[in-house]
């Protein structure tokens, strides 16, 4: 740098070693205060040997103070490099929790808007994601998870999102490659893993581009040759854009073949399976995958009849959906039957203006069973939802809390420990609704809300599933 300096020439040699600093001040900050007080030196007897000594000493005085504030940006920078390597990493510290919590969803061509599996996919989304951990909006989770414990609970703890908050905080560094955990492998457009049987729709179901869409049925061949047991299984749609909700029943072979027509209204001339199920659908939810040692039975010739709710987007769309299902594992004993049903009312009125208005409802269990799963349903103004099971014996306890329910956010609860039903216990359902202006979904706050199948009305549906137990444990109760 001295030298680069000194061997300027002439009554310019101060003046073209400025225009360096000037330079050198934008590329390497160190080399310019260094040049800058081997220049200063060199001025204090130029400037007594030329009349232009005056400029190019404010010049000087420029530099001194850009020097001083780089030399105190150069400390500050040394600081924040020091503080960044205590700092949380990608590879170490942020993609352990969100392989855990998130990329289930949060994946290439599945439910979330945007991917968060490699650095290059999450570093862009830092702040956000910041912002919606914080917030508790993410990921989605409406259970009270003080009341008991569920095995599919996605919330994070406390240290985890302290965790995500330094790591943006501290400059969302990439961290050592070295430490970046194998990332989850997922079946492309399936959350279950890659199905062994898929079920598809006979014939594309057109959408119009306006207007309201009746609830329409759809009748779907399995086309089995004989029963089988099933450990998993999930409704993919066509166009998630226009599919509202599914729900699906499967029917017992009535020896017809299914056609691909649309009706409007159930086939009340046919039988359903007990206990078989292939899932429904609710906006952003993921398929369904039982414990080892649970499975459901599809019976040989069953066809899946299933009620379509479509909504329109202003485009015509062609819906082609399907289902999947992995089958169990045929080496396995008999597996412990998964079964189900719902709590309903349809008759409630619930009033304008009305911020607390509750619905109950309650089914009393034929056999001996535990509750294993529950999914509450309700539309915009739904506010919170419990279940309670009642034993014969007076005893009862509550299976789920949801204290601020979200239509947007339909999650199937499954608990870590199964509650022992008795036959002639009763779940109870209770699901309070906002129909005020405080209710920021709310379509009309001056209107009755009764039941009704669009989203502007509501529906007050429990949908519970259970799990037979061992045969030690139906006697028990333990």
């Amino acid at each position: 740098m001295g030298r680069l300096l000194l061997r300027q020439d002439g009554e310019e040699g101060p003046v073209s070693s400025a225009l360096t600093l000037v330079r050198l001040a934008s590329e390497n900050p160190l080399d310019f205060c260094l040049g800058w007080a081997i220049l200063n030196g060199r001025c204090a007897c130029w400037h007594r040997l030329t009349s232009r000594g005056e400029c190019v000493m404010r010049v000087l005085s420029v530099l001194t103070g850009v020097c001083a504030a780089l030399l105190v940006l150069g400390v500050a920078g040394i600081a924040d490099a020091e503080a960044a390597a205590g700092a949380p990493t990608f590879a170490k510290d942020v993609a352990p929790i969100l392989y855990e919590n998130c990329v289930a969803c949060h994946r290439p061509n599945h439910l979330a808007p945007m991917s968060l599996i490699t650095y290059s996919d999450a570093r862009p989304w830092a702040r956000a994601v910041k912002a919606k951990v914080l917030s508790k909006e993410m990921p989605p989770w409406g259970a009270d998870s003080s009341i008991r414990a569920y095995n599919n609970d996605a919330s994070l703890t406390q240290a985890e999102i302290d965790t995500i908050a330094a790591w943006v905080d501290g400059g969302s560094l990439e961290g050592n490659a070295a430490d970046l955990p194998e990332a989850p492998q997922f079946a492309d457009g399936w959350s279950i893993g890659e199905p062994d049987l898929i079920f598809t729709f006979l014939e594309p179901f057109t959408v119009p581009a306006d207007g309201t869409v009746p609830y329409s049925y759809v009748t779907v061949p399995t086309n089995l040759k004989e029963d089988v047991w099933i450990s998993a299984h999930e409704f993919r749609p066509g166009d998630r854009r226009v599919v509202h909700h599914v729900i699906a029943q499967v029917m017992e072979d009535d020896g017809k073949p299914a056609t691909g027509e649309v009706r409007l209204q159930r086939d009340r001339t046919r039988a359903r399976a007990e206990g078989a199920s292939v899932g429904g659908y609710v906006p952003n939810r993921i398929g369904t995958v039982y414990e080892d040692g649970v499975a459901v039975r599809l019976p040989a010739g069953a066809d899946i009849e299933a009620q379509m709710h479509y909504t329109t987007i202003g485009e015509v769309v062609e819906d082609v959906s399907s289902w999947g299902v992995v089958l169990a594992d045929p080496s396995e004993t008999r597996p412990r039957e998964a079964g189900g049903g719902q709590v309903i009312n349809v008759r409630f009125d619930i009033e304008p203006g009305n911020a607390d208005y509750a619905v109950t409802a309650n089914r009393t269990i034929g056999q001996d069973t535990y509750l294993a799963t529950m999914m509450p349903h309700m539309h915009v103004r739904g506010k919170s939802a419990k279940y309670t099971v009642t034993r014969p014996d007076g005893s009862s306890e509550v299976a789920l809390w949801i204290p601020n329910y979200d239509f947007n956010w339909q999650l199937n609860y499954r608990l870590a420990e199964p509650i022992y039903m008795p036959k002639g216990s009763v779940i109870e359902a209770e699901f309070h609704y906002d129909n005020s202006g405080n209710n920021r979904f709310n379509p009309d706050p001056t209107a009755e809300v009764h039941w009704g199948d669009q989203t502007w009305e509501e529906m007050m549906l429990g949908y519970y599933g259970t799990v037979e137990g061992p045969v030690t444990d139906t006697t028990t109760g333990q």
